[in-house]
Parts: C-alpha cells; structure tokens; sequence
C-alpha cells in the first residue's frame, strides 16, 4: 500500500484512495466504490435489524475482530450496576430497552464480536470508547450506526455514521458501497482560543457562520493553529458536531497530540505488532500544500465567545453577551421570521431577551460531545474557583453529571472529582447517553429549561416540551450555580493562569490502570442458547436465498408512485421530527407508521397519546392517504442516523420524497429501502407544495423520470444519479452485489494484512486477551 501521492491532495482523498477495494468504473468518480471499514462500533438500537437481516439470510459476521459492541443509548444510568444481587431485568426496567439490551447481548454472543457489558468497567458512550480503548486508529475508515462517529475524526480517522441496513452491510461484508463526498477545509485564524472560550463555543461559531447544512454532501477538515493547540479531547468535540454542520464527517490532522494519546491504549499495536510503522505512516496523514479543496471557510476565532443555543437548531445560537432575536429581525426573510415565531413559542421566549436573564431549570454535563475526563475536569475546576460557599448548585435546580465511559468514571473517581460534584449537589451517574437523547429515564418534564453540553436541541429532543440551550462544560456549570444562563468568564473572573488552570484542565500523563482491568463477572440472564447457534453456512458469507432474497429485492424496488402528496412547510426537518426517540425501541422494521410525525400529529398525552392534532396536515383529508411528499425547505432529513425515519415513511404509505435538498445519512437510508428522493431547485418545491395543498393527485414515474400533475396537466422532469436509479428500478441488494466481487475483498485483506499489519487484530483476541475484551456475560 503505497504511501506516496502524486499530486497534491486532502487528508479525505489520502484515506479514501487507500481503501477502495473495488472500482466498478474508474471514468466515473460519481460512481459508487466499494470502500473497506477497518473499525466498526455497534450499540443497542441501530442493530437488533441489521443483525436479524444477517441471520434470515444465512450470513455470519465477516470480521469480528474489527468490531467492537457496547450498550449506551437507552440505559440507566441510575446506581445498581456493580451490586451483586444485579439482574438485568431489575435494573433495565422498561421493556423495550430491556428488549433491545438482551437482543445485542445474543447477538454479539452468537457472532463472537467483542462487548462491553453494563457491568463491565470499560462500557460507554461508543464515541468515547472508540478513541479511549484505541480501537480507532489514524488513517482507518470508522463507522457506526450513529451519526456522531464523526467524533472520532479527531484521531484522523475517516469516521462517520450508518445506517441501519449499511451496518448489516459492514457485518456481511467489512465493506460499505460509497460516493466520494466532496472536499471543505474550515481554516481557524490566531494561535489559540480566547480566554473562557472553548472547542464547544468555537464549533458552535462555526455552526451558526455557516448553517446545518453548510457542509451537506462534504468532509470537513479542521485546519490551523488553534486546532493544533487543541487537545485530542477538545478536537473531538468538534468533529462531534460536524454532523451538526451537515457534514458527512469531520477530520483534524494527527499530530504528536495524537501519537501521545493513543500510545499505550488496550486496542493500539504493541512495538512488537508494527507501532513504530504506524506511526511513520500517520505522519503523511495530513493534507498536501496546494490540495484543492471544493468549498473553504475562514473564521476569525477572535470574534468568538462563550456560545448559547436559544432556539430548536444548533445554528440557532448566540454569543452569551447576545440577545435572543426577534422574528421582527428578519424582515427580508419573511419565512425565516415566521419559523423564528414558531421556536420562540416552543421555547417560551418572546425575543430580545438577554440571554444572561433566561432561567435554567436542570443542567446536564454529559453526552459524546462532552462527557471525557478533560470536561469533567474542566468543571470541576470552575466549582473549585468559585469555593465551597458560591460553587453550590442552585436551589430548585437539579444537575447531573454522566461520565461517558466507566473508565472515565473511575478516573475522575481517582481524581476526586465525584467528591467536587457530589459536595456541590451534583447527581453522580453511570455512563451512559442519558439527557442528550432521552431513551431512559433521564429526561426533561415539559417546559424545563435545560443547560446541556450535548449536541441537539431539537423540538422534544431531551423530553416531551423540553427546552435544551447548548452550553459547553464550564457554562454548563456556571448556568447550575446562578440558575440562569451566565458568562463563566465573569461568573470565575479569568485571568490567564486561571484559565490554564480552569479552562483547559489538566491531562495526566499517565494511562487509566482501569482501562487494562479485568471486567466484573454478569450473569447470561437467562439467554436462551437457541438464540446463540451459528447460521448453518458457517463461510464467510453468503448471498440470501430463495424468497427471502425476492422479499428483500421488493422491499428495495420503486418504478413509480401515483396518489396524494402531502405539503410539509418547513426547514431542517431532522430526523428527531419524523420519529421522536423514544419510539426507536423496536426490534422490526414494521410498525412505525404513527411514529411518523409523532410529536406533530398526538397532542403531549403521556398515557395514550391518541389525541390528534387536527391542525397538523397528516391528519386532514386527503393528506391522510397521502403517497407523495413534497417539502418546500432544505434540508429534509438532517440530524441522526436513525433509518427509523425512512421505515416509518414506508409504513405510512409514503415511498417519494421531493425537496430542495437532504440530509447525506437519510439520503442513503432511503436508497437502501426503495424510497425515492428527489432533489429540486426551491421554487419548484414550493409550486408543487402550493399545488398538493389543493388535494390534487400526483405521479411520479422514475422510469421517465417525470412528476405529474393530474389536476393541472402539470408535467416537471427531475435526474436522478444513473446507478440510484438502476438500484431502485430493479430493487438492488447491496449485499448480494457487494459479494459478487467478494475476491476483490479478500484480496484487498492480504495486502491490508501486509502492508499495514498494525491494523489486524485477530491475533489480539485469542486467549486471555479475547476473554478481557468481550468482558462481562460475554466471556467465555
């Protein structure tokens, strides 16, 4: 695997180049590649699915090593876990949780992937896990199927999210078929960040200056020195929230920060299994002088500060010193005002407040943006200035901290930090994803405030009329002590040894000894062994047979569609819209049809939520019947990786999408289910949304590429990509055409094997090794 370039090129072209195992059409670089995935995380939600698609088709994992499962969205993270009375049942007491918990427990058993059990130490937020265990390594292609695997884009890596028929993919085949996205270089100016300022308020800037969509259909890589005077830990919470920015991913250069992190970690190679190779090789990871780049940005970190989310979008900020806008501001964007009212009455602001006036009602620190040992360090320093008589949580508030991995957890344990948090009436939890997504218990009751330094504030995301305001981990603290929103800067008083002191934290140098212990035994529960059996073709895999692999071909086909469009008036609808999180506790892909819309169509009734919205257009004839919908906004599909979105579409009866623009994960969702999407400039959006208002039917025929108007004679012609459109036409299985070329892959794996040796990590989890990674009720 040859090293050199022959031009100037990105960072993102270095990785991609190296890792394509097979290029059906060298002429076209539109066409899809087939690319290898070095590292594959998994959790509980986005895989009962996949893994039950695996199975009905006969196929085994293809590279269990190179995958590595925890449980993390929808656990408590109440006490409990290290008793020696634990019984899943008792602790996960909801049972769909418990369901989705128990199914990955016998999936991972049954295909021999590394697991993290709830009771083992080293479990967490897999963002965090991923770059603490060392399991992502610079210059790797990473996925998950979670949108924020782009946090570990910090290592260098190649990171991003899935869905959930690519992560069936990855485990049939170690591969993912993929377009090249497109090149953008965020330059940052100056040396470091401000006094008081940091990486949360800077991608927050970053964010609000370009929009959640100004990275669409792109790889972003963070350039400059500010970034390398960055920590790992700070730059992962920017590439954290490039998916915020639209990205595809995100990407910081490896340095010797990076080097100096990874060294030594459970997953990372010894010297003996090619180290120093490794690291000779991620020094030519970085970005060529004179690489083209598809769209650059400037920004000046100079004008950035301490930085708050006022509304229901992570663009939707403003500098703490700043004022919440009124819908009056945008006068030369009428549409813009008005969803500007919309947010404000969800919120329960009426614009112009000062932001250091807005109440807070509970603050969560935690999330994968900011739950590392160096936040936490960060906000305990800002309790430890203020003292034991001002730094005490506001009475009526309640705050909680979730350490995103138990090794972090027992670091900061180590540290004395619990004590810190705990003496200033702080809640002590274990990790987990909490408040940021709300499955478990943690949760906003409706109209709490919240100050959160995690990564959305969508409209219900942390509960059912919560109010979220994006903060980092010092503002976070700040906001628990006065009860309001502040400027942590004139809360503590900064000069520049406090800020070292305060601001930044202080890493040790030393590894966790936690992070090499062995995991606290946890009984199987009661699992079934029937469940563990191997497929009966133990090969690497196989191509589906039969029925199942016609049903599966049917599902994935779209020719044309006629009936009612439905009109949606609106921007940035995010996939937290089209199915609110807690109805992602499923183990099918069938059944969320009145998960569509959900919080749009009930009225707030926690106990039957069978109320409708009559306002809502779903709800009216003949909208209810509706095939077809067309969106007048840009935007459609942004936020999470959840596929729950496509498959609630289909089982409502909706299989075409028409708007200006979508989101990149939600755009190869819909591929993968037989869901037509289709790109139009605005105004035309907007001329066929004015039209559906009138009821009138619509069909859309992929075949002619053409949507028709029936009630106005009305003929409009769209282009879809060539190979999409073959895809559709003839209900494509990536799958079964992936492992048409399966000696590409093999081959590919030879070389890998050879040329970068520090990668393979079969011989890593044979013996002990393998019973201190799987951990918990998986080892054996």
């Amino acid at each position: 695997m040859d090293t050199h370039d022959r031009e100037p090129t990105t960072l993102y072209d270095k990785i991609w180049s190296k890792h394509v195992v097979y290029d059906p059409d060298p002429a076209d670089a539109n066409t899809p590649k087939l690319i290898y995935i070095d590292r594959h995380l998994v959790h509980e939600v986005s895989s009962p699915q996949a893994f039950d698609g695996l199975w009905s088709a006969n196929r085994s994992v293809r590279r269990p090593d190179c995958t590595l499962a925890t449980a993390d969205h929808n656990v408590p993270t109440s006490p409990g876990r290290f008793t020696s009375s634990f019984q899943t049942s008792e602790y996960i007491k909801e049972p769909a949780s418990r369901a989705q918990y128990t199914a990955l427990e016998k999936n991972v058993r049954k295909s021999g992937i590394p697991y993290f059990s709830l009771r083992d130490t080293r479990q967490g937020i897999v963002h965090v896990i991923g770059g603490e265990q060392g399991f992502i390594l610079p210059g790797a292609v990473a996925v998950c199927g979670d949108s924020h695997t782009s946090t570990l884009g910090a290592f260098g890596a190649l990171a991003f999210g899935i869905g959930t028929s690519e992560v069936e993919h990855v485990l049939a085949t170690q591969t993912l078929r993929l377009r090249k996205s497109k090149n953008m270089r965020i330059l940052i100016r100056s040396t470091h960040l401000p006094l008081g300022v940091t990486s949360k308020d800077l991608i927050l800037h970053i964010i609000r200056t370009i929009g959640t969509a100004g990275g669409t259909g792109h790889v972003i890589e963070y350039a400059g020195d500010v970034v390398k005077s960055l920590s790992v830990e700070a730059r992962m919470t920017m590439c954290n929230m490039s998916i915020e920015a639209g990205a595809r991913a995100g990407l910081v250069a490896p340095d010797e920060k990076t080097v100096e992190y990874l060294r030594g970690r459970p997953f990372v190679p010894r010297v003996e299994e090619g180290w120093d190779e490794a690291v000779e090789y991620w020094k030519t990871l970085r970005s060529d002088e004179g690489a083209k780049w598809d769209k650059e940005v400037v920004i000046d970190v100079e004008e950035v500060e301490p930085t708050v989310t006022w509304g229901t979008s992570p663009e939707d900020n403003v500098p703490i010193s700043g004022n919440v806008p009124r819908p009056g501001d945008f006068l030369n964007d009428p549409s813009k005002g008005e969803g500007v009212k919309k947010t404000l009455e969800y919120m329960g602001l009426k614009g112009g407040e000062k932001m250091v006036d807005i109440k807070i009602d509970k603050v969560f620190l935690g999330s994968c943006t900011n739950s590392r040992i160096e936040d936490l360090r960060t906000a305990a320093g800002v309790l430890l200035a203020l003292g034991a008589e001002k730094g005490k949580v506001a009475e009526g508030m309640r705050a909680m901290v979730v350490p995103g991995s138990g090794i972090v957890k027992r670091q900061a344990e180590a540290e004395g930090l619990d004590v810190i948090f705990q003496r200033a009436g702080f809640e002590w939890r274990e990790p987990g994803c909490s408040m940021c997504i709300g499955l478990n218990g943690d949760q906003l009751s409706s109209g709490e405030r919240c100050a959160s330094t995690s990564n959305r504030n969508f409209k219900d995301r942390q509960g059912t009329g919560g109010r979220t305001h994006l903060v980092s981990p010092a503002m976070a603290v700040g906001a628990a002590v006065t009860g309001r929103l502040v400027d942590v800067r004139n809360l503590v008083k900064l000069g520049k040894e406090k800020e070292k002191e305060i601001i930044k934290g202080k890493m040790g140098t030393d590894l966790p000894a936690t992070l090499f212990d062995d995991p606290s035994p946890m009984p199987v529960d009661n699992l079934d062994e029937e469940h563990f059996s191997k497929p009966d073709d133990t090969s690497t895999a196989t191509s589906g047979s039969g029925s199942n692999a016609d049903s599966r071909r049917d599902s994935r086909r779209f020719t044309s569609v006629h009936g009612v469009a439905v009109p949606i008036r609106m921007e940035n609808v995010d996939t937290d819209m089209l199915v609110p999180a807690p109805l992602l506790k499923g183990l099918g892909k069938s059944g969320f049809a009145r998960a569509l819309f959900n919080r749009f169509r009930f009225k707030t009734n926690p106990d039957t939520n069978k109320e409708e919205e009559l306002d809502f257009v779903l709800n009216r004839e003949p909208f209810r019947r509706a095939k077809i919908m067309i969106c007048d906004g840009r935007n459609f599909g942004c936020g999470s990786s959840r596929e729950h979105a496509v498959w609630a579409l289909k089982d409502f009866g909706i299989t075409c999408v028409i708007a200006p623009s979508f989101g990149d994960i939600f755009f190869n969702n819909s591929l993968q289910n037989g869901v037509l999407l289709v790109v139009l400039p605005q105004f035309t959006c907007e001329e066929l949304a004015t039209y559906a208002e009138t009821g009138g039917e619509m069909e859309v025929d992929l075949v002619k590429e053409e949507i028709r108007c029936l009630g106005q004679d009305k003929v409009f012609s769209f282009k879809v990509d060539p190979n999409n459109r073959d895809r559709l036409l003839k209900g494509l299985d990536d799958i079964d055409l992936t492992l048409s070329v399966e000696e590409k892959i093999s081959e590919y794996e030879a070389r890998r094997k050879e040329g970068w040796r520090w990668l393979e990590l079969v011989s890593r989890l044979d013996g002990n090794f393998k019973k201190r990674v799987i951990g918990g009720s998986m080892e054996w």
